[in-house]
């Protein structure tokens, strides 16, 4: 018998010490930098205080988290918008939310 788990425990993402910049850079390069930018800083600064509240890096890690899998995920939905196929049946949620208004 192992006095080894038998699993292993799950490692929470860390984002190397330079993506935040990294990514920042990216973000001001894209087309849609515009939009992007501001929006990022904005989801990090609030991050920013919430690390410094409760001491913990996981907010800053999941702005980095969910910012990289935005720019990783542009390309295919400028294909799908250029492909010029239909999406009238998909839900649209502003439309949803303004009814509940």
């Amino acid at each position: 018998m192992s006095a080894q788990p038998d699993h292993a425990p799950v490692t929470p993402y860390a984002p190397a010490p330079g993506a935040p910049a990294e990514l920042l850079a990216q973000l001001r390069a894209d087309r849609r930098a515009e939009r992007w930018v501001p929006a990022f800083e904005h989801e990090w600064t609030a991050a920013l205080e919430e690390s410094r509240r409760t001491f913990s890096l996981a907010a800053l890690y999941e702005v980095v988290q969910e910012w990289q899998a935005r720019v990783a995920s542009a390309p295919a939905v400028d294909a799908f918008l250029a492909s010029g196929k239909d999406d009238s049946e998909f839900v649209d949620l502003e439309e949803i939310r303004s009814r509940r208004r």
